[in-house]
């Protein structure tokens, strides 16, 4: 006899305690396998695939693409056990029957339980192919509490386009930017034909959707009778456009808000030569082997600082009134993504060299920007190195990354006039600055911590001082 399980949204980690469904992966109706992932979800650290502990046929979905659930909350239920009959299937998952051609057999669903619903981690075994469960003409009333059916809500009219014949389950989209887009202007994806490589629709085809929709009406013209056109009300005109603070976006406010209200900061601020830097830099790279980068420099240059000011490697534990040094530099590195700022974490930087340092930036921002960090990537950061350089600007006074004491900032590097060896020269110049929590150290540590960076960057001899 089968038996209908619950599924319900597991516990994150990282003290996430709520999710936002970006994208359904099965349909009611079909056959998932164990630890087979079934809806993709947006936290406030990272977007991650959520897998099933049990197999069977999915016999309801709760919650549309873009509806915040809360840990604990019911996701999806599913018919497991059983030999696979189809009054089985039926009595289970009303409406529900065996594929035409399709054996008992060939239908039975798995039991086991694998206890697997860790998140952002990947899962223990391969995935099985889906099978759709086709379903009969007559459907018994939907329960009270209102479960996602698998026919789709009434759409909104997409002029250019038209409907999509026969297109059922999960939308053929994969980028989460494109539904945004799509949500945000109120337009039914179910609606678009997209231009892809088999259907899949593009940010092109709904970008088109919507000129669609824009698109003014011809009307005739008024008669000199006609009255005038009435403004809106004011109230109406003040409203704006409303954005939801949440997902990535809601994690950053709430960060800011909580630094800016706990943390008594202050910025000190520096120019420095870098002529020298860029030069043994690109002397590196001269010498063969992988590339190194900038970032991993001053990472380098960083993670010495800190050892010879390690009040700077600390928290504040106000309920204890103590100040915690912390061991080992975890530094985190601003990186803007389509999503939002994020900041990933390179472990144990300290012990790393310029390569390895390099290889681990380059492989957490390609993540970022395909969205696949892990709460992993995003936790446990020490002192934050923000570069702020790459979008053209000089200097900033960065918000200091909650719960760590420190951030440095790094401007772009450009020609400017310089004394050099007492004549005046055009030099490589950039503008670095430390904004510092003042609870950990006062202004002497944090301009001791700002001059020893500057040196370096000035003269990188300086660091084989302290190899």
């Amino acid at each position: 006899m089968a038996q209908v399980l619950e599924f319900k949204l597991p516990d994150l980690g990282e003290g996430l305690t709520e999710a936002e469904i970006v994208r359904w992966l099965v349909a009611v109706g079909d056959v998932v396998a164990i630890d087979q992932p079934v809806v993709e979800v947006e936290t406030a650290k990272a977007m991650v695939e959520v897998p099933c502990p049990y197999g069977g046929v999915v016999t309801a979905r709760y919650g549309e693409e873009g509806t915040e659930l809360p840990v604990g909350a019911p996701l999806l239920t599913v018919a497991v056990g059983g030999t696979g009959a189809p009054e089985e299937l039926a009595e289970a998952a009303p409406g529900a029957a065996p594929t035409v051609g399709e054996t008992a057999a060939e239908s039975a669903v798995s039991s086991e339980y694998s206890g697997n619903v860790l998140v952002g981690y990947g899962t223990a075994g391969p995935v099985a192919r889906r099978r759709r469960v086709r379903h009969a003409a007559a459907k018994a009333p939907a329960p009270a509490a209102a479960p996602v059916a698998a026919a789709a809500p009434a759409p909104v009219a997409v002029p250019v386009a038209g409907p999509v014949p026969g297109q059922e389950g999960p939308v053929p989209v994969i980028s989460p930017l494109v539904r945004k887009l799509a949500r945000d202007r109120g337009i039914d994806l179910r609606e678009v034909r997209g231009s892809g490589p088999e259907g899949l629709i593009l940010r092109a085809d709904v970008e088109l959707a919507i000129a669609a929709l824009e698109r003014p009406v011809a009307a005739p013209a008024p008669s000199p009778a006609a009255a005038p056109a009435v403004a809106p009300s004011p109230a109406v005109a003040s409203a704006g456009e409303r954005v939801p603070l949440r997902g990535v976006r809601g994690a950053v406010a709430d960060k800011l808000s909580r630094s800016r209200t706990e943390i008594p900061d202050a910025t000190c601020w520096v120019d420095a030569d870098a002529t020298e830097l860029m030069a043994a830099r690109a002397a590196m790279n001269a010498a063969g082997g992988p590339k190194i980068s900038l970032l991993a420099l001053l990472a380098r240059i960083c993670v010495h600082a800190l050892a010879r000011f390690p009040e700077l490697n600390s928290t504040v534990d106000m309920a204890a009134r103590e100040i915690v040094r912390l061991p080992a530099v975890h530094l985190g590195f601003a990186a803007q993504t389509p999503r939002g700022l994020v900041v990933p974490v390179v472990k144990d930087a300290g012990t790393r060299t310029a390569e390895s340092l390099t290889a681990e930036f380059a492989r957490l921002t390609e993540a970022a920007r395909e969205s696949a960090l892990t709460p992993a990537d995003l936790t446990g950061g020490t002192f934050t190195l923000n570069n702020y350089g790459v979008f053209g600007v000089d200097g900033s006074t960065p918000i200091i990354n909650h719960p760590e004491a420190a951030m440095l900032g790094v401007g772009r590097i450009i020609p400017k006039p310089w004394v050099h060896q007492g004549e005046l020269a055009v030099r490589q110049v950039v503008q670095l600055s430390l904004t510092f929590d003042h609870r950990v150290c006062d202004g002497g540590t944090a301009g001791g911590f700002l001059r020893y960076v500057a040196d370096c960057v000035e003269q990188p001899a300086v660091l084989l001082r302290t190899l």
